[in-house]
């Protein structure tokens, strides 16, 4: 957990370089203007320098947690497809310090756009493994266990697991709708994830700098006349550097994905609701998810109003990754709580301990 709320924090930081524009601030890599990265004297700690050294340093950190992390998984747990996913974590974080590095070594803005994708797949990461590590997921393996053994004690069948706490029945095909309706809406955060690291670092958040319309319109014109027209405004007035076609169409995409992502968590929840009722655990993290797409939303308009203000940008870079790990999680606690349930046609209900026996078919 400590490493996955560090990794939030270092997402945080990564936003701040690029909000700031300070990711070539410090030009050299591993070192910090030719001192040791962790002897770079703090008197230097000036403007951008600031901004781009205190993420190298909270990046070195979770570096040197998820190795320790890694080490104890695989030393101390006991389920060897956790060794692996220790070290696949490892392996994300080595790619993703070597990305930055070279971003900033080879002077190439498109390597930041991978280095974002790995950030956000990275926390996906972490928050799985503070998941699986925790006494919750104990519990769903212990759900699994009891109900692959347990017998109906007169017609020697398994109870009727519907009846048991632990969520949607793999035969319930309403709620398997539900949990590829999530997996759906999560993969589609990710593509607006990844369209949102392409905006910034192409310094493109602002293409169109306005909102709710584009440019005055519902669909702004992208003819070459229209966009030069564009640029000369956002030069004259907005002392801004000029924008393409592609990126107004690429903005334009962000928007139109993110109405959609709205209408999804809505639907999501609504259905958390109906099927598995308000007190269930999915039903609150499903309500709790529509509050951070909904937060999201605002936020993006919020960084086109304030001109692209670095504390609105990041504050919608970090809810973003929220509402990505969140869909994530809920649909490993959806899938892994119907896997605790046997694959069994259901039987009548059965109350008490599994209560009184069931209604013989002779007996109709």
């Amino acid at each position: 957990m400590l490493t996955a709320l560090f990794t939030f924090l270092l997402l945080g930081a990564g936003g701040l370089v690029t909000s700031h524009g300070a990711g070539m601030s410090v030009p050299d890599w591993p070192n910090s203007y030719g001192y040791n990265m962790f002897l770079f004297p703090p008197s230097q700690w000036m403007g951008g320098i600031f901004y781009e050294h205190t993420h190298r340093l909270i990046a070195s950190g979770v570096g040197l947690m998820t190795t320790i992390l890694a080490v104890w998984l695989w030393f101390k747990d006991p389920r060897k497809w956790m060794h692996w996913f220790g070290v696949g974590a490892l392996l994300l974080v080595v790619a993703q310090g070597v990305l930055g590095g070279l971003r900033v070594v080879l002077v190439d803005a498109q390597l930041g756009i991978f280095h974002a994708i790995i950030g956000q797949l990275f926390f996906v990461v972490t928050g799985a493994i503070a998941l699986f590590t925790s006494r919750f997921w104990q519990r769903l393996e212990n759900v699994q266990h009891s109900t692959s053994n347990i017998q109906h004690p007169m017609t020697g069948d398994r109870p009727n697991v519907e009846k048991m706490d632990v969520g949607c029945s793999m035969l319930d095909v309403r709620c398997s709708f539900l949990r590829k309706l999530v997996l759906f809406t999560t993969l589609l955060i990710f593509c607006q994830l990844i369209i949102g690291a392409t905006m910034r670092q192409q310094h493109a958040g602002l293409a169109i700098p306005d909102f709710p319309l584009a440019y005055g319109k519902i669909w702004p014109d992208t003819g070459a006349a229209a966009v030069q027209g564009y640029n000369e405004h956002r030069m004259d007035v907005m002392a801004e550097n000029p924008i393409t076609a592609f990126q107004i169409i690429l903005q334009m995409v962000h928007r139109l994905a993110a109405l959609a992502i709205g209408v999804l968590t809505v639907a999501c929840a609504w259905q958390a609701w109906r099927r598995l009722g308000k007190k269930d655990l999915l039903t609150k993290l499903a309500l709790f998810w529509l509050v951070l797409i909904l937060g999201q939303i605002l936020l993006g308009a919020a960084t086109i109003w304030s001109n692209k203000a670095a504390d609105v940008a990041t504050a919608h870079v970090l809810v973003g990754a929220l509402s990505l790990v969140t869909g994530a999680l809920w649909y490993i606690i959806a899938f892994r709580r119907s896997a605790a349930l046997p694959e069994i046609a259901p039987v009548t209900t059965i109350s008490g301990a599994y209560g009184a026996a069931p209604v013989m078919a002779a007996n109709k």
